[in-house]
């Protein structure tokens, strides 16, 4: 989600990026419950990413050169992903809605290589993109 969607209005991050979070986070209001929220949000998000990413690992087990690669793009990516944040976050850095905001970028580009993560595990033989 780009920093300028989420000025937009609070009520939409609420109701878009919060609502399996919980009870709790469906009623957040104040800063602090938000930046809750999302930091929920966000490890669910990690969650979901590790989970996926050791599943593609047993894959490839028996395939020490396309391991080696997945381990060497997850790392990259993760120093992207981070910087990315840190990046979209910054036009309110020191305030109290940066960690909410970085939070969300977090859970978004994670949602995002979670997926990437997930093709890579089901593509079909023939696919040539395949590293299985």
């Amino acid at each position: 989600m780009r920093l300028s969607t989420l000025l937009l209005g609070v009520g939409c991050l609420v109701a878009n990026s919060f609502t399996y979070a919980g009870d709790t986070c469906d009623s957040a209001t104040t800063q602090a419950e938000l930046t809750e929220c999302s930091a929920q949000a966000y490890q669910a998000a990690d969650d979901k990413l590790n989970e996926t990413y050791q599943e593609l690992v047993g894959q490839l087990n028996s395939n020490a050169d396309a391991l080696e690669k997945l381990r060497t793009a997850q790392r990259a990516w993760i120093g992207f992903r981070d910087a990315e944040c840190a990046f979209e976050s910054s036009a309110v850095e020191g305030g109290s809605a940066q960690p909410m905001i970085q939070n969300v970028c977090l859970e978004t580009l994670t949602e995002a290589r979670t997926n990437q993560l997930r093709e890579h595990a089901s593509c079909e033989e023939g696919d040539l993109s395949c590293s299985r």
